[in-house]
């Protein structure tokens, strides 16, 4: 259905666009955080999940309560999910899609009862290609008891040119019933640059934290540089002797490994930090990581002297002490209107794709906030402007450049738009101007053009 159709039947709908990328990156953290229940998930696309249970059922209480207290994981996540335990991965998957419970069905038995039960489901609960389950329907068979009686030797003829496991229902049937080995690919976190300290006596005064998380910086700089890396996103794990893990998180501008500079920005974040009854392991880890170089410096210069700060430096303290919200940036947006062509985004956003195109004319350094309305004099009324006042100063033109003329955004305005034509102006002082005509004369959109000035150049 279209969405405009969808819309007239139920204009209250609510949607969202779709994101494909990140619903599977969603999907594979999802993988990492169920391994609690299990040693090993594996991702099921496009929105299913498989883990293995396998001898640590009893660790919950039972297989019962363990689809109890993932139940209550999902929904402090804000998911919806339908639950089975099953004997193996196909019958699973099959009891969470097409079981009777709406939520959650009970842990399905093996042998005879696990056959029996697996029969009254819909032939679509094998896991089949929908031409595979459109020939089965024509066949008459709409669920998996109706493939028990049917002789193997006529399926395997019927389905004998199917090569994938999703095209041939009777091997699909093994594996849900467990006569076949179902191959799985498992989730594997990834490789994470991390330095730690065992400490053998808890810590609970700051200036031996300090040395502790220098010494991890340390480290962690070393493990970077093996790898040609640079961390952008760090995080500080603090386990307290009650038990209680205390987190701190830097996000930095751009990536980095200079030990020195991670433990000044760490040192903001540790002042509000109760070490109770002392600190006994702390970890640092490198979340996010981008590559970087090696670089070598002269050999007959001297000991490095750092001038100023960096950019990135700068941002990084800033965001710190002000927090990330704080500190932004101007990108680029898609729009020819001048006003419009550019947007704040915070520091640490990734920059906009720049796909390039067609080349832009000079613009001037500054924009003033609202572009002024100014008096031109001009020979006739789409002639080159010849003197304009200003803020009470009348310049004379020596030089002028244009038209370039930017067509409206006629989806964003509200009323008749006009066309606007830009001038490079020049006075007899050589100070340059950024002016706009407003409209044209005789175009039907309003009165006579009206002039404005919207820039220097420097």
């Amino acid at each position: 259905m279209r969405l405009a159709d969808a819309r007239s039947l139920c204009p209250q709908v609510r949607t969202a666009p779709a994101d494909p990328a990140g619903d599977a990156a969603f999907l594979g953290r999802l993988a990492l955080w169920g391994q609690r229940w299990g040693p090993w998930s594996v991702i099921d696309p496009p929105d299913g999940l498989l883990v293995d249970i396998t001898g640590g059922a009893h660790l919950f209480g039972g297989e019962e309560r363990l689809l109890q207290e993932a139940a209550t994981c999902f929904d402090r996540q804000g998911l919806s999910v339908r639950l089975a335990i099953a004997p193996t991965a196909g019958a699973a998957w099959a009891a969470a899609h097409f079981g009777e419970g709406h939520r959650q069905s009970a842990p399905l038995p093996s042998g005879e009862e696990l056959r029996t039960l697996l029969g009254r489901l819909p032939v679509a609960a094998l896991r089949l290609d929908p031409d595979v389950l459109l020939v089965l329907q024509r066949l008459g068979l709409k669920r998996v008891g109706d493939l028990y009686p049917i002789d193997r030797d006529a399926l395997q003829r019927r389905f004998r040119n199917r090569v994938t496991a999703s095209a041939n229902p009777l091997l699909r049937l093994d594996q849900i019933l467990g006569h076949a080995a179902e191959p799985l690919l498992p989730a594997v976190a990834p490789d994470r640059p991390m330095a730690q300290r065992r400490l053998m006596e808890p810590v609970r005064h700051r200036p031996l934290l300090d040395q502790v998380v220098a010494d991890c910086a340390d480290d962690l700089a070393r493990e970077l540089e093996a790898r040609r890396q640079g961390g952008r996103r760090l995080e500080l794990a603090l386990w307290r002797v009650d038990g209680l893990v205390i987190l701190r998180h830097l996000e930095l501008a751009s990536a980095t490994r200079d030990p020195m500079h991670i433990v000044r920005l760490l040192a903001n974040r540790l002042d509000d930090v109760d070490a109770g009854f002392g600190i006994e392991l702390v970890r640092l880890q490198a979340l996010w990581v981008e590559d970087l170089s090696l670089g070598q410096s002269e050999l007959e210069a001297g000991p490095a002297v750092r001038q100023g700060t960096s950019l990135a430096v700068c941002i990084d303290r800033l965001s710190t002490r002000l927090g990330p919200g704080a500190v932004r940036r101007p990108v680029p947006y898609a729009s020819h209107v001048p006003e419009r062509a550019q947007h704040w985004q915070g520091a640490f956003d990734p920059p906009p794709d720049n796909p390039g195109g067609e080349a832009v004319p000079a613009r001037p350094l500054k924009l003033l906030d609202r572009a002024e309305a100014i008096a031109v004099l001009y020979a006739t009324p789409d002639g080159l402007p010849r003197r304009f006042r200003w803020r009470g100063q009348v310049h004379d033109v020596a030089r002028v450049e244009g038209p370039e003329r930017i067509a409206p955004e006629w989806w964003r305005e509200s009323g008749p738009a006009r066309l606007r034509d830009y001038y490079r102006i020049e006075d007899g002082a050589g100070r340059r101007y950024w002016i706009y005509r407003h409209g044209i004369a005789g175009d039907g959109r309003g009165g006579a053009p009206l002039w404005f000035l919207q820039g220097l150049f420097a």
